[in-house]
């Protein structure tokens, strides 16, 4: 299993009382860039834009989200990678490029560990099975679900944000523990997924639950399941997988911030701080919430450990889908 809400609670609780630890900030940088490797529009970037906010003045004078997208978010990965390790460059990402993809491409152009810094997490989140207007509506459940993709094996499809992604390996995963013969339908971006979905091209989709939101108020979607061990809060009337019967695929999807390797301990508690101030601001906990997110303040230390959790449980569940590694 990632790692559980309890465990987040408890980093939040023991870092938002430390948020004056580390040496005060004797001059702002100039600026900084948080970079992130998807879109405009999604969750990451609504969580990178409200973050990016308060970081300034705290942290440097001016803060510029920047959106460099590719290979899933490894071409951010990478930028950052390059950069001066001096506090001007983070990287705001979901764990899948530097954990899930070191077991999906057979070579990665980093070393997640060895060239970059843990500095804080932003936002956890939890993913969502949905399904649109192809699927009957007396289709409530993931097991109903799984029975009627046997029973309709030429629609039995599911789409996620991309080949590789974490979304695709929660649906390939439910396929292999139903034995189901569920083919995955790979998107540049969960919205995209989702149009095709409540436009009848696919059965269901993969992705964060925020993103189904406005078109499960609109009666366009349903949701069947969401993926962490625990109901979330934003969707208290909706199962998870796991109390429906795949425990061991329950997770928890989560956003952290990263500097270049050998950015200076001063540097990053700074860093540190002021995310986590930020992630204690009434209007970046209801901008959040609005996005069905949750506030994850952690320390470094406690990033890496979730990053070690996080490697180890994708690298199991990919083993066990086969999925065959991309050159």
């Amino acid at each position: 299993m990632s790692i559980s809400r309890r465990l987040f609670v408890s980093a939040t609780g023991a870092t938002l009382a430390a948020t004056t630890f580390g040496p005060a900030l004797a001059q702002s940088l100039e600026s900084t860039r948080v970079i992130i490797g998807f879109a405009p529009g999604g969750t990451i970037d609504l969580a990178g834009r409200r973050i990016a906010d308060k970081l300034a003045p705290s942290f440097a004078k001016t803060a510029i989200v920047e959106n460099r997208t590719g290979a899933g978010g490894q071409i951010a990965v990478q930028a950052v990678k390059a950069a001066a390790p001096d506090g001007s460059m983070l990287l705001l990402t979901p764990p899948s490029p530097i954990s899930l993809h070191l077991f999906t491409y057979k070579k990665l152009a980093y070393d997640p560990v060895a060239d970059l810094t843990p500095v804080g997490g932003a936002a956890m989140f939890d993913y969502a099975l949905a399904v649109g207007p192809m699927v009957p509506a007396q289709v409530r459940t993931t097991q109903d679900f799984l029975a009627w993709c046997k029973a309709n094996p030429t629609q039995a499809n599911f789409g996620s944000a991309g080949a590789g992604s974490a979304a695709n390996f929660i649906g390939s995963g439910l396929a292999k523990a139903g034995n189901v013969d569920l083919r995955h339908v790979a998107f540049r971006g969960s919205q995209p997924a989702i149009m095709d979905m409540v436009g009848g091209q696919i059965a269901a989709v993969v992705g964060p639950t925020g993103e189904f939101m406005s078109q499960v108020k609109a009666g366009k979607a349903r949701l069947i399941a969401t993926s962490a061990p625990k109901r979330g809060k934003f969707t208290p009337d909706t199962p998870t997988i796991a109390e429906q019967g795949f425990d061991k695929l329950a997770c928890v999807g989560w956003f952290g911030f990263y500097a270049p390797a050998k950015t200076p301990t001063d540097v990053v508690q700074r860093l540190n701080a002021s995310i986590r101030a930020a992630l204690a601001s009434p209007d970046v906990v209801e901008s959040l919430a609005g996005a069905y997110m949750e506030p994850m303040a952690t320390s470094p230390t406690q990033l890496a450990q979730m990053l070690r959790t996080e490697t180890e449980f994708w690298a199991g569940l990919v083993k066990t889908v086969g999925y065959t590694p991309e050159g």
